[in-house]
């Protein structure tokens, strides 16, 4: 079975930044999607951002576009989310998935039923 961890969260002021990884184990990161969700307490868990299987393209939601960006380490099969100009209506857990399906040129962050294998999530909060 797929494996997921995150890790990297915690308390940061606005303005400031972060760095989220989600190290992937038994089975390695060239042939699925990963994407980052978040869910804040109350509303329902949205995709933040997401990188396509071997790396090829990426997709973010409009509130995090210029501010977050996703990149893969295949050496460390690790996806990274680096977080900058955080606000405090950033603050959620997030979690880190794995594509339903293999080898797609391009992700998508719409529908978290197209993800599985989640991992347990991490908790960022952006408060001064």
């Amino acid at each position: 079975q797929l494996q997921l961890v995150e890790s990297g969260g915690g308390l940061v002021q606005p303005g400031g930044s972060l760095r989220l990884s989600c190290a992937a184990s038994r089975f390695t990161l060239d042939y699925y999607a990963i994407g980052w969700f978040r869910q804040a307490p109350g509303k329902e868990r949205e995709g933040v951002s997401c990188i396509s299987s071997r790396g090829g393209s990426t997709n973010h939601a409009d509130s995090v576009k210029g501010r977050f960006t996703i990149s893969t380490d295949n050496t460390k099969n690790t996806v990274y989310l680096q977080m900058n100009s955080l606000k405090p209506e950033d603050t959620a857990i997030y979690y880190c998935a794995a594509s339903k399906i293999i080898l797609q040129a391009m992700c998508d962050i719409r529908y978290t039923a197209d993800f599985a294998s989640w991992g347990q999530g991490t908790q960022v909060t952006v408060s001064s």
